[in-house]
């Protein structure tokens, strides 16, 4: 009986160390990004322009169009947003989604990065938080099962931050246009954004560059301006073969709303292969508010 005594209080030793152990990296995890948040908040400019319809008199008319709908004359130019938003998230392939009820918060500053904190999805002992995101350079996925066991990291590699610099500039689309307007270039060190004719009248096309990285993006317009859909050839290894590689990625907006002079969607859904059969949207939102935060 003593050693089995002496067994038990090993094993139970074991597993107590083993649960400070994962408690002390799943608040490493919170801390990091935290502090990505935080630096992500400080690529707000001290001093923010207000818009002028001027500025996109030269563009590609789509894009002229896609700026006067989604900015009024005279909104500050903010080009860092947060916003909180509902949903559901499919875990599943297309055939068999595996939706889960959903609660996130994120933050948007292109081209720089953005951070989805996934507060909340599933329930009971099947709850998944933790973060996706980019930011000074890096990028990382951190997802938890119930707080306690991780169940999906990846990132510190070139294929993973070239996916999220593509999701990054592709969201300005969504929440952040005051980001894609050309004057942005000037204010950003080794950035850049380029408005290209694409000789269709409700397609505007833009490159977006930041440092070595560099994604296109299409945005189809109704006559009013109105974004209608974002697609663009994302880097991505969610495919059969799981290999890295260019694909199809966008997503459908709608339910436009006013927040401080910028008219954005609050309904989205978005997914791999977009435009394509195999077009699974995986991720679908809405948006309960978006702030802009300030220095």
């Amino acid at each position: 009986m003593a050693y089995l005594a002496t067994a038990v209080t090993l094993l139970l030793s074991l597993l107590l160390t083993g649960v400070i152990a994962m408690q002390a990296w799943r608040l490493a995890d919170n801390r990091a990004m935290e502090q990505a948040w935080a630096w992500l908040q400080a690529q707000s400019p001290a001093t923010v322009e207000t818009f002028d319809p001027a500025m996109v008199e030269g563009l590609p008319d789509a894009a002229r169009r896609y700026f006067l709908y989604t900015i009024a004359p005279g909104s500050p130019l903010h080009v860092v947003s947060e916003i909180h938003m509902t949903g559901e998230i499919g875990l599943g392939s297309k055939e068999a989604p595996g939706y889960r009820p959903m609660q996130a918060r994120q933050i948007l500053a292109p081209p720089h990065g953005f951070i989805w904190r996934l507060e909340r999805a599933g329930a009971g002992l099947m709850q998944m938080s933790g973060s996706d995101g980019m930011a000074n350079g890096r990028s990382w996925t951190r997802f938890w099962l119930n707080g306690t066991l991780p169940v999906a990291r990846a990132g510190g590699d070139d294929n993973h931050l070239r996916a999220s610099f593509g999701r990054a500039v592709a969201e300005a689309a969504f929440w952040a246009p005051a980001a894609l307007l050309p004057q942005h270039e000037v204010r950003l060190e080794e950035a850049g954004v380029r408005w290209e004719e694409t000789g269709e009248p409700n397609l505007a096309r833009a490159i977006i560059t930041h440092g070595t990285l560099e994604q296109a993006i299409e945005i189809a317009v109704a006559e009013n301006g109105q974004p209608r859909w974002v697609q663009f050839q994302r880097w991505s290894n969610a495919n059969p073969e799981k290999e890295w590689r260019l694909q199809p990625f966008g997503g459908y907006l709608d339910d436009f709303q006013n927040f401080e002079g910028f008219t954005l969607p609050t309904k989205v859904e978005a997914g791999n292969h977009f435009g394509t059969e195999a077009y699974f949207p995986f991720f679908r939102v809405r948006v309960g508010e978006v702030r802009f935060p300030v220095p």
